[in-house]
């Protein structure tokens, strides 16, 4: 008889150096909005709206805690010396991109976090997470060390999680976490399968791949966190997405398809093999058949996709039945996308709801909800064996509010990243706030 199960959510909560500095080649909108004003405390406080509009749904919502920004450890192991206050005043002069790099506030998008299997489909029968490298982006290499100590602190129990360091740093082994990573199931407390989806084939210089921007995430990668995580080949499908995609900005799979229980919602230029990928899917799939739900090039452009963000939505179960789809505000602006939701709904399929979200501050970065999530499926033994400060409470969002709004800046450009009182302001919020959230000392400065 297979465990109940719950799918958690896990939010990163916007740290306070949000800001566009365009650091994203292949994200469109990251591109789009460079150098533009931001506002770290709307961002961050229209990310706990979201979390709590889901809490009070009844869905069991987790946070992810930002990470500490800029981070001087990195500009001094790359030369720069002195003061924190002289190394930024240098970085800023001397190379500005660098100190944008070490202020990004990316590990908001916690959905490159890592790669999590639940332990229905793991060989030890422990959940396992892989925190991911995100090799491809200097910004996003440093944040390895420091999202596995969360994790570690969240899930510290041995008996039911398993943590695994992120796979080596090289290109050939980039890893982009569950961005492109999602699993089908009868019931998530039931063997499934874990659908890996990746860019290219590192080793494999005839393979196809994309022309004009980076493939992140790799084959071999991808087999790797298989192989970590003692799945088998029944537990596991690799599909690769479409080259052509790739360069139309579609710079994870997130962004093309989503996936929930037994439904897989994709667009029709998702994979480069449509028709192997659901076959693979469907032969692995147990005691339920798979809901393909595609949508055409000719229903809604890829490039509509793109711009709102109609798969990087979460894909959530109704408490009666059928499933709801939480879509960015930008979905509902665009008229393809829009009408397309609306025969959807009326379709009759399994998604017989959608509910926008405002993560505007996060849009024009080039996240919608779903990079703004980690899924961790959890029976009721882990869930209790987990810490539970980390997860929203009325009481919690209260706290969090009051703290966001006492810390967080309401207005950020570029050069302000070179201001020391930043960084003493964003050390001071996340020492407090580890505090809030019981995590003990997660940071490097705290550890000096």
């Amino acid at each position: 008889m297979p465990a109940t199960a719950i799918e958690a959510n896990f939010d990163g909560l916007v740290g306070p150096t949000h800001n566009y500095a365009g650091l994203s080649w292949g994200n469109v909108a990251s591109k789009t909005n460079i150098r533009a004003v931001s506002n770290p405390r709307e961002a961050a406080l229209q990310g706990l709206a979201k979390m709590k509009r889901l809490a009070d749904r009844g869905y069991v919502q987790g946070i992810l805690p930002p990470h500490e920004r800029p981070h001087v450890q990195t500009l001094k192991a790359l030369g720069f010396r002195g003061t924190d206050a002289e190394v930024l005043a240098t970085a800023a002069r001397d190379n500005p991109v660098m100190l944008a790099a070490v202020s990004s506030a990316s590990s908001m998008w916690t959905a490159n976090a890592a790669t999590v299997s639940p332990s229905a489909d793991t060989h030890d029968h422990r959940v396992h997470f892989t925190p991911a490298n995100l090799s491809a982006k200097f910004h996003r290499s440093i944040e390895h060390r420091v999202t596995g100590r969360s994790l570690k602190s969240i899930f510290a129990d041995d008996a039911y999680f398993a943590h695994h360091p992120a796979l080596p740093s090289l290109s050939q082994f980039g890893d982009e976490g569950a961005a492109n990573h999602t699993r089908l199931c009868a019931s998530y407390g039931e063997p499934g399968v874990e659908l890996f989806v990746y860019g290219q084939a590192a080793f494999d210089e005839s393979a196809p791949a994309p022309q004009r921007f980076p493939a992140r995430q790799t084959l071999e990668a991808s087999r790797a966190i298989a192989r970590l995580h003692g799945l088998t080949d029944r537990r596991a499908v690799f599909a690769q997405q479409n080259p052509a995609a790739i360069d139309a900005g579609v710079f994870h799979n997130d962004v093309i398809a989503v996936g929930n229980g037994h439904a897989l919602f994709y667009h029709e230029l998702a994979f480069l093999e449509e028709e192997r990928t659901l076959a693979d899917i469907r032969a692995r799939l147990e005691r339920t058949e798979l809901a393909a739900i595609r949508v055409d090039e000719a229903e809604v452009p890829l490039q509509d996709a793109i711009a709102s963000y109609l798969f990087n939505s979460q894909l959530l179960n109704l408490p009666g039945g059928g499933m709801m789809l939480a879509v960015p505000g930008e979905c509902r602006e665009i008229g393809t996308v829009s009408a397309y939701l609306d025969r959807l709904v009326a379709s009759g399929g399994p998604i017989q709801a959608v509910e926008v979200f405002d993560v505007k501050q996060s849009m024009r970065n080039g996240g919608g909800p779903a990079c703004l999530r980690l899924r961790v499926v959890l029976t009721e033994a882990e869930l209790n064996a987990m810490h539970r400060g980390v997860i929203l409470t009325d009481e919690l969002y209260e706290r969090l509010t009051t703290w966001v709004e006492g810390h967080y800046r309401s207005e950020l450009s570029q050069a302000d990243l070179a201001d020391p009182m930043l960084l003493d302001e964003s050390r001071h919020a996340l020492d407090e706030l580890s505090g809030i959230l019981g995590l003990g000392s997660i940071y490097d400065f705290q550890m000096e």
